[in-house]
């Protein structure tokens, strides 16, 4: 991370050093012989020590590289640097009011100058360290960002990535037997490729597309599986109209047919529909033997696209005889594309 170079306005740095130089003389008016010229060299002398410390100390913090904690030697220098310089304003104020007892004048201004000094680094070092602070934030935020962004390109890649296989497998099987519907299943398959093609730079689609890609997803698992599993569609227009993470519905499908028995004996009823704010996608449990309670890679994608997209989560309900997932509903539209 480059070094945060200190910036304060030049109105700060001249208004505040001449607020301490008026300040400095107030002893002097309040004094019963009052003295303008002593008021008016005292004042210049402060303004005069305020201003080269403010330029010294944000120097010596912008050159050398920032630590979390206090760093004694440049403290220690820029205390040195101040008390030099005081000497020498002193000195100027001895040759311009020669009445004055050099001594005790000495050791007031030193006193005074060791303090303004501390407060101006006590200060900067804590600006500075502000500023550090919200360098890394931001770097943090932007890594964060950066790797939100990789890991969801990443999620819309593993979209749709294992049904190929079987798709063409049972195309063959189709083809071999002179099925007269092989020529529907390799439109409906194209159809679904193209859909893939389309969706894949984009976050969010339409419930009504991604219809059309469940729909052309189903003709091809009909054709594998016949009547071994049923499909009910109970969205309505407005549902339609909201917006969804493309190929959600289909990967939530999928996980049903591959999670559960599908047969002609025992037929697996799958169910969409709107209940509040949520699509719910339904199943009854009838589990594969020997499967195992993961939430699997589907739910996880879908999980963290919504994550990703809407900082929400889909609830996961499960029960001795059905299995739901529900989405939350999307009504603005944010197609971005990458």
């Amino acid at each position: 991370m480059k070094q945060t170079t200190l910036k304060i306005s030049q109105a700060t740095i001249w208004i505040s050093s001449i607020f301490l130089g008026l300040l400095s003389s107030v002893p002097q008016i309040a004094q019963q012989h009052f003295n303008a010229m002593e008021a008016i060299v005292n004042a210049a002398i402060t303004g005069t020590f305020a201003l080269l410390m403010w330029y010294f100390n944000i120097y010596l913090l912008s050159r050398r590289p920032q630590q979390q904690s206090i760093s004694y030697s440049r403290l220690l220098s820029s205390l040195a640097f101040g008390m030099v310089i005081m000497f020498g304003l002193a000195w100027i104020q001895q040759l311009i009011l020669s009445h004055i007892n050099f001594g005790p004048t000495m050791l007031m201004v030193e006193v005074r100058g060791i303090l303004i000094n501390l407060v101006f680094y006590m200060f900067l070092h804590l600006l500075q360290q502000n500023y550090e602070n919200q360098a890394v934030n931001m770097e943090l935020e932007r890594i964060k960002n950066d790797n939100l962004g990789a890991q969801y390109e990443l999620l819309k890649q593993q979209v749709n990535p294992h049904f190929l296989f079987n798709s063409l497998n049972t195309l063959k099987a189709m083809v071999e037997t002179g099925d007269e519907e092989a020529i529907d299943f390799i439109i409906k398959l194209s159809n679904f490729y193209r859909f893939t093609l389309e969706s894949r730079k984009l976050d969010l689609i339409h419930v009504q597309d991604e219809m059309e890609i469940l729909n052309a997803y189903l003709f091809l698992q009909k054709a594998r599986f016949d009547a071994g599993f049923t499909f009910s569609n109970e969205l309505d227009d407005e549902v339609l109209k909201t917006l969804i993470p493309p190929f959600t519905l289909q990967l939530l499908v999928e996980n049903c047919i591959k999670h559960n028995v599908v047969s002609l004996q025992k037929p697996l009823h799958i169910r969409i529909y709107a209940e509040g704010e949520k699509i719910v996608v339904e199943n009854q449990l009838q589990p594969k033997v020997g499967e195992n309670n993961s939430l699997g890679v589907g739910l996880k994608n879908i999980d963290l696209r919504y994550s990703h997209l809407l900082h929400q989560h889909i609830d996961i309900i499960k029960t001795d005889t059905i299995f739901q997932i529900k989405l939350p509903l999307i009504y603005e539209y944010h197609n971005n594309r990458r």
